[in-house]
């Protein structure tokens, strides 16, 4: 590998951070007004986002996690984006979003650009690339362990020219948004086919009669209303066109696997941001306060926290980077090993430092304050989301295990 950045991610790397430092940074107390504000129809994006998204697309910071440039994207590498991702972890509530970067549409938009029909593309990729509408992706259920994804037990039925759905999926990100009007949907198809094939997935607008978002999810205690909130939904004997299938029967799994993959990387790229802003609010702050005479950054043991957060931080990032490498040079599947153990160790080793930026700061890290209550809660989801730590840790082990029986 090549650690140095190449021509053009130097360049949208120097664009970046200054859209950040002139324009996502200064707005971040303007969202927490908009957000505060009695008069925002519940649910709805805060009028900035639109604001920032129209700066970036000026500057060209758009769509830049899609490799496709066919599709939209920007054309980067996976390495190439990393380091822009990294940067926009740093304000997660709004840089994503500023550049249509943000979970779930990222992985919609690639899950629709490598697996939908020309029609599906054309209706709902095109509006999600432009910011146009939101999208959700309806996997997770309340009544199973979706660690298992062969447990999802929605129905998905044909009937003629149409397929009927019907189940109760919840933290549906962004399904509580007004503008979110497509809902990728997994389900079962066929209960009795072996385990991986039972599951296609099948786009439902979420207009259609049967579709009830019926309550939204608290993260925390965080109800994250800024990027459209986490649904349960309902789905009975929702109607849609037989068309509306995401390629063949019983290919949902797979899909599935495909769209994580992908989604899980991105998450710990804006990780790494996340816990390289919790070191700098963590400095700050030490070399602010004094207690017992001197500042508490000459204290050992907030030393010690300083060095450790370095050198996870360093850690985590070359792994993230290695992966990257592999995704491009021998796809997904040949990085499968790498993308589990960067979802393992990044997410706890940024709540690691998180805590200790929120221990610095005493009270004011668990108030609304500083950014840290909010980031370590958004982080700390990340142990659950795209599969949980156990899950990954069971799969590499395994792995591993195989090697030597």
């Amino acid at each position: 590998m090549d650690f140095s950045y190449d021509a053009r991610t130097l360049e949208l790397r120097e664009r970046l951070l200054a859209f950040m430092d002139q324009h996502v940074h200064p707005a971040e107390p303007v969202l927490e007004v908009q957000l505060a504000d009695p008069a925002r129809p519940a649910w709805s994006i805060p009028p900035i986002v639109a604001e920032l998204q129209a700066e970036a697309r000026k500057q060209g910071l758009w769509n830049l996690f899609l490799p496709d440039r066919d599709e939209g994207g920007a054309g980067l590498t996976n390495l190439q984006y990393a380091p822009l991702a990294e940067i926009t972890g740093r304000s997660p509530q709004l840089a994503p979003p500023a550049l249509n970067c943000a979970a779930p549409d990222t992985g919609n938009m690639e899950l629709l650009a490598q697996f939908g029909s020309a029609e599906q593309r054309e209706r709902w990729l095109r509006p999600l690339l432009n910011a146009e509408i939101r999208s959700a992706f309806a996997m997770t259920e309340p009544e199973v362990a979706s660690s298992d994804a062969t447990n999802i037990a929605t129905r998905i039925e044909r009937d003629g020219d149409e397929y009927v759905v019907n189940g109760l999926k919840w933290y549906i990100t962004g399904a509580m948004n007004p503008e979110c009007r497509i809902l990728i949907v997994m389900g079962r198809t066929d209960p009795d086919a072996e385990p991986h094939r039972r599951q296609s997935m099948i786009l439902v607008p979420r207009d259609t009669p049967g579709v009830t978002v019926r309550r939204g999810m608290q993260v925390f205690g965080y109800d994250d209303a800024d990027h459209g909130g986490h649904a349960e939904v309902q789905f009975e004997d929702v109607r849609v066109p037989a068309a509306n299938l995401i390629g063949e029967e019983g290919s949902g799994f797979a899909i599935a696997q495909a769209r994580l993959g992908p989604g899980r990387i991105h998450h710990c790229m804006r990780a790494i941001g996340i816990a390289e802003r919790a070191v700098e609010l963590m400095c700050r702050r030490t070399l602010d306060r004094v207690a017992f005479g001197r500042p508490l950054a000459e204290q050992g043991v907030v030393q010690d926290w300083i060095a450790e957060s370095r050198v996870r931080i360093e850690q985590l990032r070359l792994l993230v980077l290695k992966t990257a490498w592999l995704m491009d040079t021998v796809g997904n599947r040949g990085a499968h090993t790498e993308i589990q153990a960067i979802k393992i160790a990044t997410p706890s080793t940024v709540e690691w430092i998180l805590d200790k930026a929120v221990q610095a700061h005493g009270a004011a890290g668990v108030g609304q304050d500083t950014p840290l209550a909010r980031l370590w809660a958004g982080n700390r989801t990340l142990r659950l989301a795209d599969g949980p730590d156990e899950v990954h840790k069971r799969s590499l082990a395994r792995r591993e295990l195989k090697r030597y029986r």
